[in-house]
């Protein structure tokens, strides 16, 4: 098949696994959090974000290099052979660290969870090889497959083992699994390719001179992703940490729904139209235009709902969790809106621009941390994560001007005029109800009042703009 076709079909199958996964995992982390110990959420996340940082600096940047096409890398089989072994070696060295680490620094049940997840995310590396060599060739049904079985067994067997057993391997249980559906459908059914050790010290060289490049915006990255949970759990303990892990969890989830589609499509076209600034501009426009309608109305409703959304879904023990959950639905909102305007950036050839983001959220996110998560727990962490993306958002509109035409206003302000007289009406009403609802009839009622004020506004001052976009999400005609 051509690139065009082969990039189409990846698309439908990420699209595909994504839309059938969805569900899965989300009825998954209700019953877990039902079933297990708010510490258990603790550990876990502490653990991975160890895992998930401390791996950034062993991995060099070797999957981007490879993926990245150049004169050293076009015998695919020799690239390849050389990748796994150089990936071996430095993987091998992150092993014997990290299982130094967990014996010598940690104690207890970190300690108990972080050395066989190590083992198993070192096999489960193992088989990265051909999972990057698929990429390189934009074929990603067997990937989408895969990611598909991998969730949706796991789900059913961590739920069975929270079940029976309350263990903590409920959590533990996705990474053996997806260990297992690896190494069976990347080297034992059809194998993409067959491991075997190689060494060129020009492929070798350009890797690492690659990797190098590729590597400080990874660590930025690596930091960004994990510095909440690492902190959370330094400073407050693993059973706020708990708390803190599921309001992000169940905040991000209708990102995940909003954003996952829109990029792929986005970034592909910020490529194509670089050359074209009318054209950018519009594709930006529209792009922005329905994250930001769809995201503030979805953060909206979850704003005002929260705490029948938490008894009814996941337990009354769990309302601590409540002000940071509502609190992170502002990074939740702004996050997908934040990779778009990067794609503009990426399109045009300026990445370094985006690296000084980061480094800025970083700091930003650093200083919150110590000045709003000690005086204000969860919710201060919560907090330095809206300050950061806000920066880092902001940073961004500034730095993609030069290459878009947009306006602020008709961007974000009807919809923050929408979400205010949502609020507003939710307010006067609710209140006014003098009998106590059950949590089912409060979201319903809720939901349909800050519905009735943000949808108003934006059907009243923008109707044409806003049924073009729905025409264009549903693909109906013009």
């Amino acid at each position: 098949m051509s690139l065009s076709q082969r990039s189409v079909r990846s698309v439908k199958w990420n699209t595909v696994a994504t839309i059938m996964g969805f569900p899965v995992g989300f009825i998954q982390t209700v019953l877990l959090a039902r079933l297990l110990p708010v510490e258990y959420f603790g550990v876990f996340a502490a653990v991975t974000s160890i895992i998930g940082l401390s791996s950034i600096f062993f991995e060099f940047g070797l999957s981007n290099a490879f993926i990245h096409r150049s004169p050293e890398t076009e015998d695919e089989q020799k690239a390849v052979a050389v990748f796994f072994t150089l990936y071996l070696a430095l993987n091998t060295i992150w092993l014997i660290v990290m299982v130094a680490y967990g014996s010598l620094a940690l104690a207890g049940l970190q300690r108990y969870v972080l050395i066989p997840m190590v083992f198993a995310n070192f096999l489960t590396r193992i088989t990265n090889p051909p999972r990057v060599l698929l990429i390189r060739r934009v074929q990603h049904r067997r990937l989408a497959v895969l990611d598909l079985i991998t969730g949706v067994s796991s789900a059913i067997i961590s739920i069975s083992i929270a079940w029976f057993t309350r263990s903590i391997w409920a959590l533990m249980i996705s990474t053996v699994l997806t260990l297992l559906w690896s190494v069976l459908g990347l080297y034992v059914w059809k194998p993409v390719w067959k491991p075997r050790l190689a060494w060129d010290p020009s492929v070798v060289r350009y890797y690492f001179s690659f990797g190098a490049r590729s590597l400080v915006n990874n660590v930025a990255d690596g930091i960004l992703d994990n510095s909440d949970n690492l902190w959370t759990s330094r400073y407050l303990g693993n059973v706020i940490l708990g708390y803190y892990s599921r309001a992000f969890k169940f905040a991000i989830y209708p990102r995940i729904l909003l954003s996952t589609p829109v990029n792929q499509v986005a970034l592909g076209t910020y490529a194509e139209l670089k050359y074209d600034r009318q054209r950018m501009s519009k594709a930006f426009f529209q792009t922005n235009f329905f994250l930001s309608r769809a995201g503030f109305l979805i953060a909206g409703c979850l704003v005002v709902i929260a705490p029948n959304f938490i008894r009814l879904l996941i337990g009354a023990r769990w309302l601590p969790m409540l002000d940071a959950f509502r609190l992170m639905l502002v990074f939740a909102l702004l996050d997908p809106i934040k990779v778009t305007i990067s794609g503009v950036l990426m399109a045009v050839g300026k990445p370094e621009r985006i690296t000084i983001v980061r480094f800025a959220q970083i700091t930003t996110l650093i200083v919150g941390l110590f000045v709003l998560g000690i005086r204000y727990e969860i919710s201060g962490v919560a907090l330095a994560m809206d300050l950061m993306i806000i920066v880092g958002t902001v940073l961004l509109l500034i730095f993609v001007r030069p290459f878009v035409d947009f306006s602020l206003w008709r961007l974000f302000g009807l919809p923050v005029i929408g979400l205010l007289v949502g609020f507003v009406i939710y307010g006067l009403v609710y209140n006014l109800i003098p009998v106590h609802l059950s949590d089912w009839l409060a979201i319903i009622i809720k939901t349909g009042l800050f519905c009735l004020g943000y949808l108003s506004v934006l059907f009243l001052l923008e109707r044409e703009q806003l049924l073009q976009a729905i025409r264009q999400v549903i693909n109906l005609p013009t």
